[in-house]
């Protein structure tokens, strides 16, 4: 079911990068927070790291997710989240 990694970074406005705190994407993956059956398919398996089923759509998902850490006040209006999938 979780056949794919990813890595999310939260990105400031100087361009680097630091891993988004498990406790970030735990909160973001709760089905009654989220509300979208396209992330269910989602496992917070560390900070930055994060185990999808193949139908979890990356570009929606790295969307949704700057939305509700910008929401949460996770993210600042000068940053940004990447989400990259990680290949062996």
């Amino acid at each position: 079911m979780f056949q794919r990694k990813l890595r999310i970074d939260c990105i400031s406005a100087d361009g680097s990068a630091v891993p988004c705190p498990i406790a970030w994407i735990d909160n973001f993956a709760m089905r009654n927070f989220t509300n979208d059956a396209a992330f269910d398919d989602t496992l917070p398996i560390g900070d930055g790291l994060m185990e999808v089923g193949n139908r979890v759509p990356i570009d929606r998902l790295e969307v949704a997710m700057k939305e509700w850490f910008q929401k949460k006040g996770y993210v600042k209006a000068d940053q940004r989240v990447r989400v990259l999938e990680v290949t062996a």
